[in-house]
């Protein structure tokens, strides 16, 4: 189900009852803005992306990445070490 943001507004209680059935999709400006689903279906999603990404951060890296990670471990470092104390350059920028 597709519904605009003002629709959504107004009709908050419906649209929340229809999230119990099936994923609503909340559109601004013409444009998709956000997804409404119920909590039992979001916590399905979450426990999936997390058995998917498991398997991942585990895997040891391919050779190339190894030398990778190692020749240029320091400089990644520094660049955390400054992002941690200065945030993104770029953050206050806002997409249109």
């Amino acid at each position: 189900m597709n519904i605009t943001s003002t629709d959504a507004k107004n009709r908050f209680g419906q649209v929340l009852d229809e999230a119990q059935k099936r994923p609503v999709v909340i559109e601004k400006s013409g444009r998709r803005h956000s997804v409404l689903m119920s909590a039992e279906h979001y916590d399905r999603l979450v426990a999936r992306a997390a058995q998917v990404a498991e398997p991942a951060a585990e895997a040891p890296l391919n050779p190339q990445a190894q030398a990778f990670a190692a020749k240029y471990k320091a400089w990644v470092d520094e660049q955390h070490r400054h992002f941690e104390q200065h945030g993104i350059w770029n953050e206050e920028f806002r997409t249109w």
